[in-house]
This record gives structure tokens, sequence and C-alpha cells, in this order.
């Protein structure tokens, strides 16, 4: 591997993995000395001395009650490195429909496609079609470290001249990541209670031997997007399904027979069989488009789609946080500033693409009295801006 090379696509790496975490104390005590320490790095990687830091975990509560394993800054740079390398590769090879990590996709590009699967699907709503909506049980836990291993060394043997970088150099970084247990090489944070409740299956403690990936991640979500890659192509050129889109473990597709999806539930469920997944038989939905559908955080009905109650809730809890903030310390810092504008404006962001505007002002309206001291509202409640 060429170091001076490896050292330029280090510095690259380090500076896409602080843009947003450079508020977190790992990523400042990086910071304090980060040419230093990518020189440090540069060395372990080419010398092959490189050896992961233990994880931070905990369990996260919003949206959902979640396993996390945070790594550390250090170890996020290399994931970013390693990210850098492939994921050129692996997006030439994902279908159109597959929303998650990707350049100018994400959930709002899959809220979007949904509603025009069902439109075109419906000859906008004039004829019947209906709704199948799949989710895997388990997924990031149940990935096998070694099915993914192979799913990537495949490609990139076959793609080694598309890949810019010594591949042997990048299947060692691979092994590091895929093949590391975070279970063995953590920090626990938090109460033991916090577990409580949290299905088996959504713990990296309960995975197994060579299964499972810390949710997070940069690499787990792109090693989600390749593992079911070959789901997608599946479902699109052995069972000709026009309208069918993926969100990570969320499945969704719009066909105009009810009982052709119900036997595509039954090919979907041997087809992942093969890679150790398997259906979630609680949350296989199928409806007529009429009754709607949630997914990805809107509930999308014919011609109005609505924010979803996590959307709506999560935002309550930021303003009644922001409040108690307000109430305790009737100012605020210029980093508790910076905090809030983004969180507001993101919230905001997503739910300006649904009818919204009475629900976005009501929920303004409910915030501190003191909170318009340091911004003030534009374009009819769609985003708030800092007073200068």
């Amino acid at each position: 591997m060429d170091s001076k090379k490896l050292l330029k696509d280090l510095f690259q790496a380090y500076y896409d993995a602080r843009k947003n975490k450079r508020g977190t104390i790992n990523a400042l005590k990086f910071e304090m000395e980060f040419e230093k320490n990518l020189f440090e790095l540069r060395d372990e990687l080419v010398e092959r001395r490189y050896q992961i830091k233990p994880s931070i975990c905990f369990i996260n509560f919003s949206p959902v009650k979640r396993e996390i394993f945070a790594a550390d800054f250090r170890d996020r740079v290399v994931h970013h490195l390693i990210y850098n390398y492939i994921s050129p590769i692996f997006e030439k090879l994902f279908i159109y429909d597959s929303y998650s990590c990707r350049t100018r996709k994400g959930t709002s590009l899959g809220i979007k496609r949904l509603d025009h699967f069902i439109r075109s699907c419906s000859e906008n709503y004039r004829k019947d079609c209906w709704i199948l909506k799949l989710d895997i049980k388990g997924y990031f836990m149940a990935m096998d470290k070694n099915i993914l291993y192979k799913k990537i060394d495949n490609v990139l043997e076959k793609k080694k001249e598309e890949l810019k970088v010594d591949l042997d150099f990048v299947l060692y970084l691979l092994k590091k990541i895929i093949f590391n247990d975070p279970v063995k090489n953590c920090v626990v944070r938090g109460k033991k209670e916090n577990w409580l409740g949290l299905p088996k299956s959504k713990s990296l403690f309960f995975s197994g031997k060579d299964k499972g990936f810390p949710i997070g991640n940069l690499t787990s979500q792109l090693f989600g997007n390749i593992y079911l890659n070959d789901l997608d192509h599946f479902a699109k050129e052995d069972l000709k399904l026009k309208y069918y889109g993926r969100y990570v473990d969320d499945i969704v597709i719009v066909h105009r027979s009810r009982e052709y999806l119900r036997q595509v539930i039954v090919k979907i469920k041997i087809f992942i069989r093969r890679v150790g997944l398997s259906v979630h038989e609680g949350k296989i939905y199928l409806q007529h488009f009429k009754k709607g559908v949630l997914f990805l955080g809107a509930f999308i009905k014919p011609f109005r789609n609505y924010a979803g109650h996590r959307i709506k809730g999560g935002f309550f809890k930021r303003i009644e946080g922001w409040n108690r903030l307000l109430a305790e310390k009737g100012k605020l810092e210029k980093p508790e500033v910076a905090l809030i504008l983004a969180s507001a404006n993101s919230y905001l962001g997503i739910m300006k693409n649904y009818q919204t505007f009475r629900l976005r002002k009501k929920m303004l309206n409910a915030l501190d009295g003191r909170f318009w001291e340091y911004f003030f509202v534009q374009n009819n409640f769609e985003k708030v801006c800092l007073k200068h």
C-alpha cells in the first residue's frame, strides 16, 4: 500500500468522519493533535498493527429502544476510509430503489417513491392495487459475517481494477472490521435494567458466533445494503416486481394482485433463509392502498401523506427538553443554540414534506417565549433561523 496515498485518504476520511461528530469528546480529543494521530494511524495500517479500540455500549431510548455500540472516533475514521474505497463499486450494483445511506436517497426519497408506486399501479387511484410491507427480523443482529465477507470479496475480486487501491490492503481492513466482536471489546454505560424489554433478536449479546453488526456504524449501514442486494435483484428481475423498494430491513411492494403478493411473501422467505434471515411474522402488512400504509415515518394515503407518530412524538419531546433547559438555566450557551437550531430544522425539514402547516405552527408556538430571543421563523414555519 502506497503510504503517501494512504495518508491523503486518511485525511479525507477524517474530514468525513468529523462532520457530524465534531462536538463529541472522542472527536475533540482526536482533533487536538489530529495530524499526529493520522500519521500514527497510517503507520499502524501500513505495518498491519491496527487494533480496534473498545466501543461504548448503551441503550438509546429515542425514537425507539435500541442497543448502540459507539465506535471510538479513531475507528470511525477507518470506517470512512473503507467506505470511501468500496462504496463507489457497490453503488453501481445497487438497484435505484434501495434508499438507505446513499447520496441523494434516504427516507424522503423512499416515501416519495412509495407514493409514486401507489399512484402508478392504481392509475391515480382509479384501479385496485395492494401494498405489501415486510420487515426482516433482527436484521443487523442476524447478518452472518462469513456470508457478508464472501459477498464483498467476490465482488472486489471481479472489480479490483476499479478499486484504485491495493485489494489485499482493503481485504485486510474488511476482515478487521467485519470480524471484530464488539461484545468482547466494549465499555457498558448505563444500568442493566436499561436492557429489560429489549428482544434478544435486537441485541449483539445474543447474536451468536460470527453474527451481527453494531447499529449506527457507517460500515454497518453499507453492509446492510450489500447483504440484501441479491434479494433486491431477485425481486426486480426474477419476481418481476416493478414497484419494489427497500430501506435497510423495511421492504415495500405494490402490485395489482393480492394473490401474487401472497406468493411473493413465501418466495422471499425462502430466498432470505439462505443467508440466515427470516421475515418478522408479526409485521407482515398486506392491505388495499385505500387503507394507507406507514413507511419510514410517514403515513401514506390517497392524495395525502401524514407525518407519523414517531416524527411528531420525537419533535414534541425535543421541544419539552428545550423548554426545561431554558426554565433551569434562563439562557442558552452557543453550543446549545447550535444543537437546537440543527435539530429543529431537521424535524421541520422532514415535516414540510407532508401536510403539516398547522402542526408545525402548533409545535413552534409551544416553545418557551425566551426561545425567540435567539431564533426566528421563516417560510411558513418551515425553517428556524438564528438571530444575529
